[in-house]
């Protein structure tokens, strides 16, 4: 997943660039670049996987002058694009997942349109948004090109002499909100990048929805879709604990996730909860308030240095974060019986070999986790998170129950199947704990408070919201 942010402004916009696509720091790992148009474009990418965001930009934003501007940390590929198309120039920054990127980007390459960015021989996804763009009778048309042509998910800012167009994914999967201040219009990812910078909340933009922003004005070019499925995962996981999707914040939905977890561990007898930290530390408060057992911090984690194991492209690099960052505290484990929150077990990896190991060695008496959400049954169709079926835990259950492969998984969905019941009984063995119990999708949708329909749940159900229309079909 990556984040974007746009701002245009009457004064110099890029002290306020800086800061509001900074706020998105805990969502990509990678790249992380700024465009600002004034008298011309400038612009700016740099790697940050190594260093911050704002030690990479500081220098940079000094340079850079104009009214406009988009930026993105991206955790995948250089962003922003720069096109000087047949609309004038404009940059383009986009959060998503194009399944069909290879394919596209073939057929304009037979049509004689060129790529300057590959990447392991695939094509740069926000360059080929750009060049779909390109292939519209206009900017807003260009846009809707992109969303008729593509398989997968993508929400886009795309900055030009206009303004800037920021338009949500077709069916809602990420969000965008735009926020008004004194002097500025702006857009963003999250909506923590507008608490401490002068911005209220002004509109969240419906799916499929273009709206131009300009100078103290915004004005719809494309009006918002019937279906909306926005990823339950912004609540559960990837989102930040003040930011609020669908003017639902992250925070509260994490705690009553907590709350129904323990809802289900009336006769459990436990010492303390706790939570894996970061993410799952509002979900093991949950559980403590409905549980009546003390929140204590078993685990911490040092900050400097060190973001999320989840976002990293590489299984090395996910497992040297996920050792090095999380501290196990002797005095407070030893010899307690710990409930552990989690926001979610992908491959498990991390859970057995740096956190739950840590516990034992600590002296843990017994150890009980409990994810926020359902079994991870299916890789994500609509963002960069599991890529391969074979990378799950369910999936290495149910190979090792059925000795094979499975395409059809629908009984180990079922949470009042024996078949679910066996895997997670092979999950909790395989991760060396007392007992695992994970949240069942009825509670998870509850606690988020959306109609069951306008999320999405493909990851734990397999479902997409509409068949035939995206590529989770």
């Amino acid at each position: 997943m990556s984040g974007i942010f746009g701002v245009v402004s009457k004064k110099n916009c890029t002290d306020i660039l800086f800061y509001g696509t900074d706020y998105h720091s805990h969502l990509g790992t990678e790249y992380g670049g700024l465009a600002v148009l004034g008298d011309d474009f400038t612009r700016q990418i740099h790697n940050i996987s190594q260093s911050q965001f704002k030690a990479k930009f500081y220098d940079d934003i000094k340079s850079m002058r104009g009214n406009k501007g988009i930026g993105v940390i991206s955790a995948f590929e250089e962003q922003p694009i720069y096109l000087n198309s047949k609309f004038g120039a404009f940059c383009v920054v986009m959060n998503g997942l194009i399944e069909n990127a290879n394919e596209l980007a073939d057929k304009l390459m037979e049509k004689g349109i060129s790529f300057s960015e590959f990447r392991k021989g695939n094509v740069n996804q926000t360059e080929l948004v750009a060049k779909l763009i390109n292939q519209g009778k206009s900017i807003v048309d260009g846009i809707e090109n992109v969303f008729d042509s593509i398989t997968g998910s993508c929400s886009l800012l795309l900055l030009n002499k206009d303004g800037v167009y920021a338009a949500r994914d077709r069916f809602g999967y990420t969000p965008l909100v735009v926020g008004q201040s004194e002097d500025a219009m702006a857009v963003t990812s999250e909506t923590i990048a507008f608490l401490n910078s002068g911005f209220s909340i002004v509109k969240y933009l419906g799916p499929g929805e273009i709206m131009l922003l300009n100078e103290g004005d915004m004005i719809q070019k494309k009006e918002p879709g019937k279906i909306n499925q926005i990823c339950a995962f912004l609540w559960i996981y990837t989102g930040f604990p003040a930011s609020s999707y669908e003017s639902i914040n992250a925070e509260t939905v994490r705690e009553r996730c907590g709350r129904f977890l323990a809802k289900h561990d009336k006769d459990l007898q436990i010492d303390a909860v706790s939570g894996v930290p970061d993410s799952g530390t509002a979900h093991a408060i949950g559980y403590s308030m409905e549980s009546k057992k003390p929140f204590r911090r078993t685990l911490v984690k040092y900050t400097p240095g060190y973001g999320r194991s989840y976002t990293p492209p590489s299984q090395e690099t996910r497992d040297l974060v996920a050792k090095m960052k999380l501290i196990a505290i002797k005095d407070i484990i030893d010899g307690n019986r710990i409930i552990i929150c989690d926001d979610s077990i992908v491959r498990g990896t991390q859970l057995k070999n740096y956190t739950v190991k840590k516990l034992w060695d600590a002296g843990a008496k017994e150890v009980h986790v409990r994810p926020a959400c359902p079994p991870l049954m299916f890789p994500c169709k609509f963002n960069r998170s599991t890529r391969t079926i074979h990378e799950l835990a369910t999936r290495k259950a149910i190979r090792s129950i059925e000795g094979h492969d499975l395409e059809d998984v629908k009984e180990y969905t079922d949470s009042s199947s024996a078949k679910y019941r066996k895997m997670i009984d092979w999950i909790a063995k395989d991760l060396e704990v007392t007992t695992l119990r994970y949240q069942t999708v009825d509670d998870m949708v509850k606690a988020i408070g959306l109609p069951r329909e306008k999320i999405c749940l493909h990851c734990w159900t397999g479902e997409c919201p509409k068949k035939g229309q995206c590529s989770g079909c």
